[in-house]
């Protein structure tokens, strides 16, 4: 009789490849803050939100007109995908940078780190200097309350007054949040709001104004 053979099928080891998805970036829900001394020196650090680079630099100005004793208010800023780092006349690369290191290894956007500086009169050094920085950035971060970031539309329109309370009742039952009102010939409103809310709200306004509403660019 004969054998019947037997068929061999190969394995073949195929690998799994995990596909990575991007991570969504972090705000904070409030300000944090901490200090440090080392060897004399006070590093006071403060994270917060903000939305831009023009809020960051009014808040950095008023650092320096509540500390006008101190020897460096070092900055770092992550905002709608650009970012900033300052030095302030600590040598390049020691304060700015390694705080915008720190943002980023967290994920963080819409945020800004600054570290006010009391010189104590003992150098830190080149190393002691981003060592000290970095601290300061992550000590405040660790009571920080992290939440997703949610992308917000800004919008700008014009009413009769008759309109402007509907507006104004629409705007706040839609999670959006008002920001400059002019009245002149019409009521002028700016309010943003979750993108993922705006086309929704931008159609029922136009449905119960009946034509009435104007939209304008944000930018203009």
């Amino acid at each position: 009789m004969r054998r019947a053979s037997a068929i061999i099928v190969p394995f073949v080891h195929r690998k799994v490849f995990a596909v990575a998805r991007p991570r969504m970036p972090l705000s904070l829900a409030a300000p944090v803050s901490s200090e440090l001394l080392i060897k004399k020196s006070r590093f006071i650090a403060c994270v917060q939100p903000v939305a831009d680079r023009a809020a960051a630099q009014a808040i950095v100005a008023q650092l320096w007109a509540e500390h006008p004793g101190a020897a460096h208010v070092c900055w770092a800023l992550l905002a709608g995908g650009q970012s900033a780092a300052n030095d302030d006349g600590e040598p390049s690369g020691t304060a700015g940078r390694p705080m915008l290191e720190v943002l980023r290894h967290q994920d963080l956007d819409g945020v800004l780190a600054t570290v006010v500086r009391y010189f104590g009169g003992v150098k830190l050094g080149a190393g002691g200097l981003v060592r000290a920085y970095t601290d300061a950035v992550a000590q405040a971060l660790r009571t920080a309350e992290k939440i997703p970031q949610v992308r917000q539309r800004l919008l700008r329109c014009e009413v009769p007054y008759a309109l402007e309370g509907l507006l104004r009742r629409e705007i706040d039952a839609a999670g959006g949040s008002l920001g400059e009102v002019r009245h002149a010939a019409m009521v002028g409103l700016d309010f943003s709001l979750p993108d993922a809310a705006a086309d929704a709200l931008i159609r029922r306004l136009n449905e119960a104004c009946q034509g009435h509403i104007g939209w304008q660019r944000a930018d203009d």
